[in-house]
């Protein structure tokens, strides 16, 4: 049985083509509420970026950058990313799979829900598949909710699910 906030990933979906959602109209995206805007390529996870953030962020933990010690002493066998390096990934998604020729700037605003049902190893292969939940026209833009949800090659349950506000000017 699943806990509330998480999802089982759809394995029919498996082999699904990247895509992305491009308009010309900003507002013309209200009309994707509910639906899938974007699904991005498979990514490798490798080791290098997640030392890389740990020595960034200082969150220097074994479990995240000792692979010999996490073989041994780790329920996973193997490093794991941090859950906020997969959340740091969102802005890089968010432009692979979203596109409004009429927008300026684009602005994080927040986040609402975000769970780790799954942790990401080293090595792993993930994607994002990006929902958009809700739209709201505002002065010179929109804010809107994005539902991303990290997959994970070969797992039923996905390493992120995060919602997550932005802020777009196009005047």
């Amino acid at each position: 049985m699943l806990m509330e906030g998480q999802c089982q990933i759809n394995m029919d979906t498996l082999n699904q083509k990247p895509h992305k959602t491009s308009l010309n109209n900003l507002f013309e995206f209200e009309n994707y509420i509910g639906k899938e805007v974007g699904l991005t390529s498979w990514v490798e996870m490798p080791q290098e970026k997640i030392n890389s953030f740990a020595e960034v962020t200082e969150d220097m933990q074994w479990i995240h950058i000792d692979p010999k010690r996490a073989e041994i002493e780790s329920p996973y066998k193997k490093t794991v990313a941090h859950g906020f390096l997969m959340l740091s990934m969102i802005s890089k998604i968010i432009f692979d799979v979203c596109h409004f020729s009429d927008v300026k700037i684009g602005i994080n605003y927040g986040l609402d829900r975000v769970r780790f049902p799954s942790a990401t190893k080293s090595g792993d292969f993930y994607r994002a598949r990006v929902t958009l939940v809700e739209f709201q026209k505002i002065k010179m833009g929109a804010k809107y909710k994005l539902k991303v949800v990290f997959e994970l090659k070969d797992q039923d349950k996905p390493a992120c699910i995060a919602e997550v506000l932005f802020l777009a000017y196009n005047s």
